[in-house]
């Protein structure tokens, strides 16, 4: 029930946003587990991740994820446009803490949602198949194809059986 610190974190975050600049946790954690164990983060640690497997899934169509979505020209861009977006939320709101731990707060309420918008019309995780730290941790994991966009599925709840939730 992972997706209980993404509640509680948005809930707090929006009160306290200094405390924001913990999302820190994940976004380095996938990238540096990766080294050593693919995208075991996805499908273990990621509070949205869990969001989608417990929650989106039990309302989603679990239709298949469009190609285009899981292209890495795609890939690449969102990676692009989210760090952009990072940083043009933080120049927005400054550099003191109050200022990045809201950017971070921003970012992952917009993806947060854009995810289950998305989980909503085809499968619960289609945002995971193009999640910028989901593609930086293939990137890094030994375990990855060559291109580094592994089509597989990253949810625990799955137990890649990818039947219900459609492949990422």
């Amino acid at each position: 029930m992972m997706y209980w610190i993404l509640f509680f974190y948005l809930v707090v975050v929006y009160w306290v946003p200094e405390v924001g600049v913990i999302a820190l946790i994940c976004m380095i954690g996938p990238v540096v587990m990766a080294v050593r164990k693919g995208r075991y983060w996805c499908g273990h640690f990621c509070p949205r991740g869990s969001l989608y497997d417990k929650v989106v899934s039990r309302f989603s169509p679990h239709k298949r994820i469009p190609k285009f979505v899981r292209s890495k020209a795609f890939r690449i861009f969102m990676l692009f446009f989210i760090f952009g977006m990072f940083g043009l939320q933080l120049y927005m709101n400054g550099w003191t803490w109050a200022g990045v731990g809201r950017t971070f707060w921003n970012i992952i309420l917009v993806t947060t949602l854009v995810g289950m918008v998305l989980g909503f019309v085809y499968a619960p995780r289609t945002w995971c198949s193009f999640c910028p730290m989901g593609t930086l941790s293939a990137w890094v994991s030994p375990k990855s194809p060559k291109e580094g966009f592994p089509q597989v599925c990253v949810s625990a709840a799955c137990q890649m059986k990818c039947k219900r939730c459609a492949k990422v």
